[in-house]
């Protein structure tokens, strides 16, 4: 009797989780991190997939821009030599088109595991402003904050899906190397010290974004076949959504215009 008991006992061992047990099951991975088709995170087929190319253009009469007043740090009232220095809310290009509209497809998209880029985005706090106004990075993606200026600065990001932080960033110091893991469009940046500063950060999960510059213009490239929604972002007009249905290796222009 006693061998057949140590017997049933070394059945009950070599079980899957022993007589009578609950199996345990190996702990699984997020879906988040799971890698795209071939076991590798995926990259835009920049020779095979669709570029979609644009203006964000500005239909009404030119806004005058705001005048800020830096008087309260000298420091950054003297960095302009005396220069009015005006606010980047709206910035009207002489071609008639918006400047730091951010684009990029909010749907449409197949659902891969983009790749991260290795390089860093950068923000230089210089003459007590933030530059550039308007970035894009990835999920993930390093944003790499400077400051140029010889006063202190207050890095405060006010997200809804990201965790928010408060940071001093004395004249000097180090660069402040973030992340931000969720998409967000867009996270507002501002500065508790000077309440003229503001930047904008649009995180999106796969790499398929542009920031308006001098001409207005955008381009995103190595799209998949598909159709997808395009978004434009501006800080006082909101957004707009536009459809575009594309094929392999297409060119396709895509254009806005936003009312003043």
């Amino acid at each position: 009797m006693k061998k057949f008991w140590i017997g049933a006992g070394l059945v009950c061992a070599l079980t899957l989780a022993g007589c009578g047990g609950e199996k345990t099951e190996a702990p699984k991975q997020a879906e988040s991190a799971a890698p795209a088709a071939g076991g590798a995170a995926a990259t835009p087929d920049e020779a095979n997939g669709a570029t979609i190319t644009g203006r964000v253009s500005f239909d009404g009469a030119k806004p005058s821009p705001k005048t800020l007043d830096m008087s309260a740090t000298p420091f950054c009232e003297k960095a302009h030599a005396g220069t009015p220095v005006k606010s980047e809310e709206v910035i009207v290009n002489g071609n008639g088109t918006l400047k730091n509209a951010f684009v990029w497809v909010k749907s449409g998209l197949p659902d891969k595991n983009w790749q991260v880029p290795t390089s860093a985005v950068t923000i230089d706090q210089h003459g007590c402003m933030y530059q550039p106004h308007v970035i894009g990075v990835m999920t993930g993606q390093n944003v790499d904050i400077k400051t140029s200026d010889s006063t202190n600065h207050n890095l405060h990001p006010q997200p809804t899906g990201n965790p928010e932080w408060n940071e001093t960033q004395p004249p000097g110091s180090e660069d402040k190397m973030k992340t931000f893991a969720r998409q967000e469009v867009m996270i507002p940046v501002k500065c508790n010290i000077h309440p003229w500063m503001r930047a904008y950060i649009g995180v999106v999960s796969h790499p398929f974004f542009a920031v308006t510059g001098e001409d207005g213009s955008y381009t995103i490239k190595g799209l998949p076949p598909g159709t997808y929604t395009i978004q434009v972002w501006h800080e006082k007009y909101g957004t707009q959504e536009q459809t575009i249905t594309v094929g392999a290796k297409d060119s396709k222009t895509q254009d806005f215009s936003i009312k003043g």
